[in-house]
């Protein structure tokens, strides 16, 4: 099958998002398909650009009118599905419906090309909630009006939730799946004279990865056990970018930098930035457990199955997370957690950690099946299958 895979915006070679996408297409390259990628980005020039696979599809200039085209004109990718005879289009959602999107996918659909959307986050209003980004919160209200009609013309939605239908159209539910070649397994390397436990916490930090719920139990931790004189030291380790709001608070979580300092923690939260290639690898291989999302209840879900779970497990690291995850619910290394404010129990956690052993390859290997090729395979096999569009 020929498949365009449309995606609404550029790479950057720093960003998860970006290798997820690589990773899906190379899924679906794996299972034999024939895959282009259509993004919108800049050249070299500056000028916005429309690109297939690194071969400008429409050069829409500069300024403010080049910024204007891009959002409405689509007419490139219909005369390329046409030229290049394109069985599925494979979008991406950007929280970005509008009339203009409406009509590209009701002309694809004429001409018998088959569509999906991934959703990547359901549901996603929530995580606007307290945003003072005026642009971003105009564009969710424009998607609010036309999402409907858009994935109307969607033969089925890519949802990582439980969700049958989302906005009136049936869904395909897959996992998030993993890159296992780009994935090395965890291989501790302890310091004997440190002595401390080590968590790892890797994100693009937003108010629903909860990690100041974290600290929260660290703090409180301490202050149980100090007087007692059998306290341990933990250290978390949160690597990835950190915004302003929450160091200092916002409307939606309390600030990391004010439960730092209230209880005495500058030395037991460690904020590396971004890292990757052999630099996270030696900050994964410095800790025992990697911590999933603490607060996905602040944006109103239960039920998900993150990416960073499934990177988690692919390295062979124990991990925890308050979310439903059917994928790892029920196994014996994951420490859950309450989906509420409650700081997390340091004393659970520590006994838990203390009490199982897992060996990397065991955690490893109990996600084989969620390569991105099976996933992928998956999305494709029940397109194939579906006999009539969805209406």
């Amino acid at each position: 099958m020929k498949i365009l895979f449309l995606v609404y915006h550029g790479f950057s070679e720093t960003s998860g998002i970006t290798k997820k996408i690589r990773a899906q297409v190379k899924g679906l390259e794996q299972n034999g398909h024939e895959v282009h990628l259509c993004y919108y980005d800049f050249d070299a020039r500056g000028h916005r650009c429309r690109f297939v696979d690194g071969n400008v599809l429409s050069d829409y200039g500069t300024g403010r009118w080049a910024a204007l085209r891009q959002r409405v004109s689509y007419g490139c990718v219909v005369d390329y599905c046409r030229r290049e005879k394109i069985e599925l289009v494979y979008a991406r959602c950007f929280q970005n419906a509008s009339p203009w999107l409406v009509s590209l996918f009701s002309r694809l659909r004429r001409m018998g090309v088959r569509a999906v959307t991934e959703v990547p986050t359901y549901p996603y209003d929530q995580e606007f909630v307290g945003s003072n980004y005026l642009p971003g919160l105009m564009a969710l209200q424009v998607d609010k009006l036309f999402r409907r009609r858009l994935y109307r013309e969607m033969d089925a939605m890519v949802t990582f939730s439980d969700a049958e239908e989302i906005f009136g159209c049936r869904t395909i539910r897959i996992s998030n799946g993993v890159d296992f070649d780009a994935i090395p397994l965890h291989r501790h390397v302890s310091d004997p004279s440190d002595g401390a436990l080590h968590l790892i916490a890797v994100a693009e930090v937003h108010f629903w990865h909860g990690f100041d719920r974290l600290i929260a139990g660290m703090g409180e931790y301490v202050l149980r056990h100090k007087s007692l004189g059998d306290e341990r030291r933990v250290v978390l380790h949160i690597v990835g970018g950190v915004a302003p709001s929450e160091m200092q608070g916002s409307k939606n979580a309390p600030g990391f930098l004010p439960l730092i300092e209230r209880y005495g923690l500058q030395q037991s939260v460690v904020f590396h930035g971004q890292l990757f290639g052999s630099q996270l690898d030696d900050v994964f291989n410095q800790c025992h457990f990697a911590v999933g999302s603490l607060g996905r209840h602040r944006s109103r879900i239960t039920n998900i199955k993150t990416l960073k779970n499934r990177e988690y497990a692919t390295r062979g690291l124990p991990f925890m997370y308050s979310e439903h995850d059917s994928d790892f619910d029920a196994q014996p290394y994951v420490f859950h957690v309450p989906a509420d404010e409650s700081p997390i129990d340091l004393d659970s956690l520590l006994h838990f950690i203390d009490t199982h052993h897992f060996l990397p390859e065991d955690i490893r290997s109990s996600v084989s099946h969620l390569s991105w090729k099976q996933q992928m395979g998956k999305v494709v096999g029940t397109i194939l299958a579906m006999s009539l569009p969805y209406s």
